[in-house]
């Protein structure tokens, strides 16, 4: 139907996560839809068992007024597939401390590379490759790069373009503690499974 995944997945989402927004008062977790075209879902509900990834002992999960903190979307068509999810996280221990236990966690995924930036999740890309089909998966074995390597934000990454878990610590303005972010972003073209 869409010759650009990536620009059916944001009118996807920009025509479903506005009616989310509104019903904040009932704390929907999450919104499906399954039809012969694909199939969407949208929540709130990411967790360990989602990202791949245990959380930090002593961690709280971030939370606001809009509880914006947490997200899980997937879209799946016959022609390509889609998954992010993302959970923050609030910690009273050092960022250091969080970086050594993220980057023994993420050995079990490959090569662990460890970037430095000035704002969370920088250097997480997913492509849109028309003629991805017809190369043999050119992305799939695609390594992570840093961008930069500068900055208070410590990024932990490992895996493909195509298939990546990333941490992001950050210390916290007052200077004691930390906030995190766990990331796993899952792309495929249309031979591809998720």
């Amino acid at each position: 139907m869409f010759r650009h995944p990536m620009l059916a997945l944001a009118l996807t989402a920009a025509m479903v996560l506005p009616a989310l927004a509104q019903d904040s008062s009932k704390h929907n977790d999450s919104f499906d839809v399954r039809s012969s075209l694909g199939d969407l879902h949208l929540g709130s509900d990411a967790n360990a068992r989602s990202l791949g990834l245990p959380v930090y002992p002593g961690a709280r999960l971030k939370t606001d007024d809009e509880d914006r903190n947490q997200a899980n979307l997937s879209l799946f068509t016959e022609s390509f597939g889609f998954k992010l999810v993302v959970a923050n996280y609030d910690s009273d221990d050092a960022p250091a401390r969080i970086v050594n236990f993220y980057r023994d966690k993420l050995k079990k995924y490959g090569k662990v590379l460890e970037c430095h930036s000035h704002k969370h999740g920088g250097d997480v890309d997913v492509h849109d490759d028309e003629d991805k089909d017809d190369k043999k998966d050119s992305n799939a074995n695609k390594e992570l790069t840093c961008d930069e390597n500068s900055g208070p934000v410590t990024e932990l990454k490992v895996g493909t373009e195509d298939d990546q878990h990333v941490v992001a610590v950050e210390p916290h303005d007052s200077g004691k503690g930390s906030t995190f972010a766990l990331v796993y972003v899952r792309t495929r073209g249309k031979r591809g499974e998720i």
